[in-house]
């Protein structure tokens, strides 16, 4: 037991510097006292139990507050709150003038909430910045606000992802349990990932690939102490929300057929996939940068949305984290010109909503770009090579989007099989997509890079 709790402290690769607005000072961490290690390993299992039930109640708690929300803005049925199709079928039902006006109070909702939150409240400290240095604690009032904020709005049909806000709130969890607990810096440090990893898995019920995003993205370590915490923590965070939200999955997808046009397709145009989740990353970095603030946050975030309310009296699919879209994709039910369609919308509008200087993220939006384009290439190709659902296209699709606009082959693998269940089978073509599209899509950041330095 001894070397185990010591190896939780070694064997880590610090992430990446990202840039922060705000800066949060640094609270002191409790000296912790000297004490056996099978005591210290006992503390720390305490903290990853407790993690994963906080990360998981938290989770549960805002996904029924999304749904919650979402019923009483269009005014749908909450009998069957956890069909993936709910969403979509009560804003097609609302009238036009509800869907602008529910927008038009997103707006207002968004540009006053964060002017109100980077004006009053105590500095943001992103989970990015939890990880980094002497790990700082996340301040639990303005991090609270900052995830109502981001839930509220997509609940509204704001078209960012509600992954954020779990992920801050696990994290927000983990960070001060393990503060109090007097854990060292590298083991506070794994907490506060595990349970960032956690609230995503109790929202989305996808255990094993939240903890492989804690270890690939967040900890960016592959060591036996990390991978324990972190499956440890996913899956009792999942188990907790089934309380709520059940042991659902979130998309319905049928059973594919495998076939050589679709391994073929997968192989020939992932490269594609690859350009065009690089140029979205690319694109939602630049809005996000120079997102508005002061006194013109409220003013066009307002605009924003109303225009997207006004755009969703056509295409009401629009609306909301781009679940719906990905799951039409998935159902074989899109045209080629209404994907075409719906993913230039869904592009334009996500960069302009962060542009306009709201938050939420992009998981959810990446996975919707990557099934309508597949639809639109999947179409095209079974022009010359027929006999493949639609559906099958965008699951390939989304796969490989995902792995390159987030950069988390492995994760985006793990998620897609999670959230759709599809067939073991299904892995190979899934797999050829994702390797392809990821590694274009790092030829292009390594080619971005030499060009700027010249």
């Amino acid at each position: 037991m001894s070397s185990f709790a010591e190896g939780i402290q070694k064997n880590h690769m610090p992430s990446s510097q990202h840039p922060q607005l705000n800066r949060s000072p640094i609270l002191p961490t409790p000296t912790p006292r000297s004490a056996p290690a099978a005591t210290r390993l006992i503390l720390l299992v305490v903290i990853v139990v407790l993690t994963g039930i906080g990360a998981g109640l938290g989770g549960m708690l805002l996904a029924l507050l999304l749904h919650g929300i979402q019923h009483l803005a269009y005014g749908y049925s909450l009998d069957k709150i956890i069909s993936p199709e709910t969403f979509l079928m009560g804003v097609s039902a609302a009238s036009n003038h509800r869907r602008v006006l529910v927008l038009g109070l997103c707006g207002l909702l968004a540009g006053v909430g964060w002017w109100a939150l980077y004006r009053f409240a105590r500095p943001l400290v992103g989970i990015k910045q939890a990880l980094e240095g002497e790990v700082p604690l996340m301040p639990p009032v303005a991090t609270v606000s900052h995830v109502l904020l981001q839930i509220s709005t997509v609940a509204l049909g704001s078209p960012l992802g509600r992954e954020v806000a779990p992920r801050e709130l696990g994290a927000l969890v983990g960070g001060w349990l393990s503060h109090a607990a007097g854990l060292e810096r590298e083991q506070r440090r794994m907490i506060v990932a595990c349970g960032a990893g956690a609230g995503l898995a109790a929202v989305y019920n996808v255990p094993l690939g939240r903890a492989i995003f804690v270890l690939e993205v967040l900890l960016v370590t592959f060591n036996w102490p990390a991978a324990i915490m972190a499956l440890a923590t996913s899956a009792i965070a999942a188990s907790v929300a089934w309380i709520g939200l059940g042991a659902e999955s979130q998309y319905v997808v049928a059973r594919f057929p495998l076939s050589a046009s679709l391994i073929v397709w997968s192989l020939a145009t992932s490269p594609l996939f690859g350009l065009a989740a690089y140029g979205f990353a690319r694109l939602s970095a630049a809005a996000r940068h120079k997102a508005a603030r002061g006194w013109r946050l409220p003013v066009l975030a307002l605009i924003n949305f109303l225009v997207i309310g006004c755009l969703a009296i056509w295409l009401p699919q629009l609306l909301g984290n781009g679940k719906g879209p990905a799951q039409l994709g998935f159902s074989s039910v899109l045209t080629i010109g209404m994907a075409g369609m719906l993913l230039l919308c869904k592009v334009a509008i996500t960069t302009s909503t962060l542009r306009a200087g709201a938050e939420g993220g992009l998981l959810t939006p990446g996975l919707s770009n990557g099934a309508l384009m597949a639809v639109v290439l999947g179409g095209i190709w079974s022009l010359a090579w027929p006999g493949v659902p639609m559906g099958a296209y965008a699951v390939i699709g989304a796969a490989a989007f995902l792995a390159s606009s987030m950069s988390m082959p492995l994760t985006a693998i793990v998620l897609i099989t999670e959230f759709t269940r599809i067939d073991h089978d299904f892995l190979v073509p899934i797999v050829l997509a994702v390797a392809g599209s990821f590694g274009t899509s790092q030829l292009c950041a390594r080619w971005a890079r030499c060009s700027s330095k010249k």
